[in-house]
């Protein structure tokens, strides 16, 4: 095998620990480590005493994450390799020959999986933790749904969002102990005055007490929700603000939205 690199890291990452070989002209070295942060700094001046120009590791889960950020602070090349293809390599019984044997293969044979730079990767993480929140407001949407017919009160056979303007209110006043369909339907507003009756009809239930408590609570989580999404909102604009040309691109495209177009650039960059 042909010594391509003079001095390479490889390194088995789990998550409580992290087995380094670090192969010099010198010969090699063996160290484990603990993944708290402290030991994770001692891990990059060893490296940095050995001289290593790159480091190579497998994508374990996210646990390679902190590394490479460490790595990626002091300028050291780094590989993160598909962990299939490393498993696919036969004669590895211990981590301490995982991690010398990827310091091995890292001499011209290891083709690095793809890593974002860092603003990318954070602009990700971003994107990727609104998208969950905003599945989990649904979530909290459907299940109003199912309080309100548990009650047996038709309000969505009325309306078609029960979270709009005047049905919030409904629902407010529902939680608060409102019972009387009339006073609830005076909540109505604009063109939703004009199936007051339908609405009364609607309004005509038997809610619990455990009812509306649930209903309070669901309508908070979603008010905190929002809130979430809202600040999340101006966290990926400001980040996206300088690639704004490439935002109004692709929102220009039917069926992606402002949100949709931030993902997408989360996902493959601003080269679109």
């Amino acid at each position: 095998m042909d010594v391509v690199i003079e001095r390479a890291c490889g390194m088995d990452v789990h998550k409580d620990n992290i087995t380094a070989c670090i192969m010099t002209p010198d010969g090699k070295e063996i160290q484990t480590f603990s993944t708290k942060t402290v030991f994770l700094l001692q891990l990059v001046d060893w490296i940095k005493q050995h001289n290593c120009t790159h480091v190579a590791m497998e994508s374990t889960s996210v646990y390679w994450k902190p590394i490479v950020n460490l790595l990626e602070a002091e300028d050291i090349e780094f590989l993160v390799v598909n962990a299939q293809h490393m498993k696919a390599v036969p004669g590895r019984k211990t981590d301490v020959k995982d991690a010398e044997w990827i310091a091995k293969l890292l001499h011209g044979l290891l083709k690095a999986s793809y890593i974002p730079d860092r603003n990318q990767r954070e602009l990700r993480e971003l994107v990727r933790y609104r998208r969950s929140i905003i599945e989990e407001r649904a979530r909290q949407h459907n299940r109003i749904q199912k309080v309100l017919e548990g009650a047996n009160i038709k309000l969505g056979s009325v309306v078609s969002d029960v979270l709009g303007v005047s049905a919030r209110d409904m629902l407010d006043a529902i939680a608060d102990g409102e019972e009387d369909p009339e006073k609830l339907a005076n909540f109505a507003r604009r063109t939703m005055k004009k199936k007051k009756e339908e609405l009364e009809l609607a309004l005509k239930g038997y809610i619990n007490s455990h009812q509306r408590l649930m209903l309070k609570t669901i309508l908070g989580h979603i008010d905190f929700l929002t809130e979430q999404i809202e600040m999340l909102d101006q966290e990926v604009a400001d980040r996206v603000s300088s690639h704004q040309e490439d935002v109004a691109r692709l929102d220009s495209i039917p069926g992606i939205a402002t949100r949709m177009a931030e993902q997408i650039l989360s996902e493959i960059g601003t080269d679109v």
